[in-house]
């Protein structure tokens, strides 16, 4: 790892470690404020939505004045709702920190990927896009059990220190961090920003990237059933508190350093892409089914770590695919519509599990393995859309190309 991925990565991991504190007490945080699963799938659903919306225009912003003013930008988004999430007495409040927290941190994962593309060769790109996952791997691993902790002195506590946290990325982003796009590479013309980009997402369904991209969209919605309604599933199914449950998920961030920081490169060279996206699909939705099955603390940590196993490895794999079949020009447009189809799934995942969760504490996780399992179907049938062979690319450049600036 380079410098500069060094850098990027102690700045992720700072970021994901405050936010990791955050997730882990907030539904306790929303049931104290008197909501319910209902009401915690809707705060993530605007969370999801802001970065549906505003992901393709931080990308293309990125492209026309370079990477790190945006990721600066993302970085004192999340800590303002952070910081605003600690001072809510309602659960109006947290909407409103929840949609400006959507709309400036959604910022940060496109413009990272775009940094990685801009810093990383072809054939070393998914396993660089694997370590930076890694990188929020481990700041999921310290956040909940830290979490954990605070929230035995106070549930509002985890949120402040969370917001100190993203206050050391930017200064560390600000003192440390190199721009890796440079004036002479930046797109002299910005396109005109429309901040709902449908029309270029349903374009990129015309290019190679288009099933990575349902992929990307699959990505969250699948694993939104996991994350959006776990404090309370374990909560319901086993009478778990906070610190229970940051424990469990510090082993969901465990499992994620391992794999994305030690597998992902490997496994893409052995089997390529599309091999390991497949293996991911289909591993996901059994991890769902054997979580149904778990019976104790111990057989729940086995079977989330499983579940994250194969999860781990899906997103870094599908934007390393996507990065190859696009062309240089436009890496932080083409990241931001790969963005947008996973907060299109950030955003339904979570309204639709909070919702199954208050029929059934089983539905979420039911539901999610029968998503996981259709897409596995699907992809066996679509071979030439998971290789990243250029070639298949080039009948479709130009096409692709207005992808990367119009997106």
């Amino acid at each position: 790892m380079n410098k500069n991925m060094l850098i990027l990565f102690i700045s992720i991991v700072l970021a994901v470690l405050g936010y990791g504190m955050a997730f882990t007490v907030l539904p306790f945080f929303i049931e104290e404020l008197g909501g319910s699963g209902t009401q915690f799938g809707i705060l993530l659903f605007l969370f999801g939505f802001m970065q549906l919306v505003f992901a393709p225009v931080w990308g293309k912003v990125s492209d026309k004045y370079g990477r790190k003013p945006i990721l600066i930008l993302g970085m004192v988004g999340l800590g303002s709702s952070m910081l605003f999430f600690g001072l809510a007495s309602a659960i109006w409040m947290l909407y409103v920190a929840q949609v400006a927290s959507g709309i400036l941190s959604s910022a940060m994962p496109p413009v990272a990927m775009a940094y990685i593309s801009d810093s990383s060769s072809e054939e070393t790109r998914s396993g660089a896009m694997g370590r930076i996952g890694a990188a929020g791997g481990l700041g999921i691993i310290v956040g909940p059990g830290f979490a954990g902790i605070l929230a035995g002195i106070s549930l509002t506590l985890p949120f402040f220190v969370a917001a100190g946290m993203c206050l050391l990325t930017c200064f560390t982003i600000l003192a440390c961090l190199p721009e890796s796009l440079p004036p002479g590479k930046r797109m002299a013309v910005m396109e005109k920003i429309n901040l709902m980009e449908i029309r270029g997402m349903w374009q990129a369904l015309s290019t190679p990237v288009a099933f990575a991209l349902v992929v990307a969209f699959t990505i969250n919605f699948g694993k939104s059933n996991f994350t959006g309604v776990y404090a309370l599933f374990a909560a319901g199914k086993f009478g778990f508190g906070a610190e229970e449950v940051g424990a469990v998920l510090m082993v969901t961030g465990l499992v994620y350093v391992l794999a994305q920081g030690l597998l992902v490169g490997p496994l893409t060279n052995k089997l390529t892409e599309g091999g390991v996206i497949k293996m991911s699909l289909i591993g996901s939705a059994a991890g769902f089914l054997l979580m149904l099955l778990a019976f104790d603390y111990l057989t729940m940590l086995v079977t989330v770590g499983l579940f994250n196993l194969f999860n781990a490895v899906l997103k870094p794999t599908t934007m390393g695919l996507i990065s190859k079949k696009t062309t240089t020009s436009g890496q932080g447009s083409v990241m931001g519509i790969a963005e947008s189809y996973m907060g299109l799934g950030r955003a339904l995942g979570p309204l639709w599990a909070g919702a199954m969760v208050d029929i059934n504490i089983n539905l979420p996780y039911l539901g999610g393995a029968l998503f996981f399992l259709i897409m596995f179907m699907i992809s066996l049938k679509q071979k030439g859309q998971l290789t990243a062979d250029l070639s298949s690319y080039q009948s479709a450049e130009q096409q692709s190309s207005r992808v990367g600036t119009n997106i």
